[in-house]
């Protein structure tokens, strides 16, 4: 019997668990599709386990030093031609850098990345605009996962409009609904949360983030609610310092600090009120915690930033808080808090609002992409 699937392989580097391959992999019509994964990586996964447990084919090369990233991209080169790949997606900065390069060399035609970032180099990094150049390059078509990405693309990188698609996020919606109240209750076992007032941020540890903006507002909310805690989860990150450093000012037990937590969905419900506040518009390149923190049903202070400029309206879905500005964050956390009316109008239009990025689309557009 002759097999007229397309075979696609996903490149991808430093993930450990992600929800979203993981979708993908679910979701993805194996009618149409044959799915591999080339997983660049130094470490044992959670990705790598699930898609074991899926039976989805993976090759794992390293890439901790420039040697092993050097015969990375060989041994990708030879996969690619034993697989006899018709199209290779890659994700991450090693996964595109070493992935695409060996897919043109290797003579593959549709060759994917999905850029992940939006300005991050062209400020904190000008010597990644470069690579991002050469990757934008390398790839025959580029995803934009939100319109600040497209922008960027366009306007700041002059890549051509008929090579970007814009495919935002999507997200099992109903993974947020469905939560068992034991899980919630051993989350807060776990992480002593009975009696608390929880302020919740997931957010990595970058200065871009805002985090030291947060800590401020809560240190002044402690005056209003004793009993508040903070938790920050996704805790790791070049910025731990100065956050630890803040953190001090804190009486030890008022916060506590999650590097990761596997049971996301179950996390949210911790939280009375959620925050996150990136510093600029841009810098942002989606921002998969606006939906998530909706799709959950917490009252939620934003700023504009990533995807948040698409669909967040103040006082509709969230509320929102200038850039930089620890007062405001303070003075909506306590009117959340205060304001029950309005903290049932967040909730219940916010989980309205997050259904514009149902799974189902993303996985539509990308299998209209690999067919194109």
């Amino acid at each position: 019997m002759v097999n007229n699937r397309l075979k696609i392989v996903y490149i991808i580097s430093d993930i450990d668990k992600s929800l979203a391959f993981e979708w993908i992999a679910d979701r993805l019509d194996n009618t149409k599709f044959d799915l591999i994964f080339i997983l660049i990586s130094n470490e044992k996964t959670q990705l790598e386990e699930y898609l074991i447990k899926k039976n989805i084919p993976i090759a794992k090369f390293p890439a901790n030093t420039v040697l092993a990233k050097f015969k990375t991209q060989i041994q990708i080169y030879w996969y690619l031609k034993k697989v006899r790949s018709n199209i290779i997606h890659s994700h991450l900065f090693n996964a595109s850098f070493l992935g695409l390069l060996a897919g043109k060399i290797s003579g593959i035609k549709k060759r994917i990345y999905t850029r992940h970032h939006s300005t991050y180099n062209h400020i904190y990094n000008p010597k990644g605009v470069y690579f991002d150049k050469l990757i934008n390059r390398l790839a025959t078509d580029i995803v934009a996962i939100s319109k600040n990405v497209e922008s960027v693309l366009r306007v700041k990188e002059s890549i051509s409009p008929n090579k970007i698609h814009l495919i935002p996020h999507g997200f099992d919606l109903e993974a947020f609904a469905k939560i068992k109240q034991s899980d919630k209750k051993n989350l807060k076992v776990k992480y002593n949360l009975f009696g608390y007032l929880v302020i919740g941020v997931i957010a990595r540890w970058i200065e871009w983030k805002g985090i030291q903006y947060i800590i401020p507002a809560f240190k002044k909310l402690l005056g209003d609610y004793p009993n508040a805690c903070l938790v920050l989860a996704n805790a790791k990150g070049p910025y731990t310092d100065k956050i630890n450093e803040m953190l001090r000012e804190l009486p030890e037990d008022s916060y506590r600090i999650i590097p990761f937590e596997n049971n996301l969905f179950a996390l949210y419900q911790l939280f009375d009120v959620y925050v996150h506040v990136p510093i600029d518009p841009q810098i942002e390149a989606f921002g998969q915690t606006y939906v998530e923190a909706l799709a959950a049903g917490i009252p939620s202070i934003f700023t504009l930033s990533g995807v948040a400029r698409e669909f967040i309206v103040h006082e509709k879905n969230a509320l929102v808080v200038p850039f930089k500005d620890s007062e405001s964050i303070y003075q909506s956390i306590i009117r959340v808090l205060n304001d029950k009316e309005l903290a049932s109008n967040l909730i219940m239009n916010g989980k309205k609002d997050a259904k514009k990025f149902k799974l189902e689309s993303m996985i539509q557009s990308l299998e209209q992409l690999y067919t194109q």
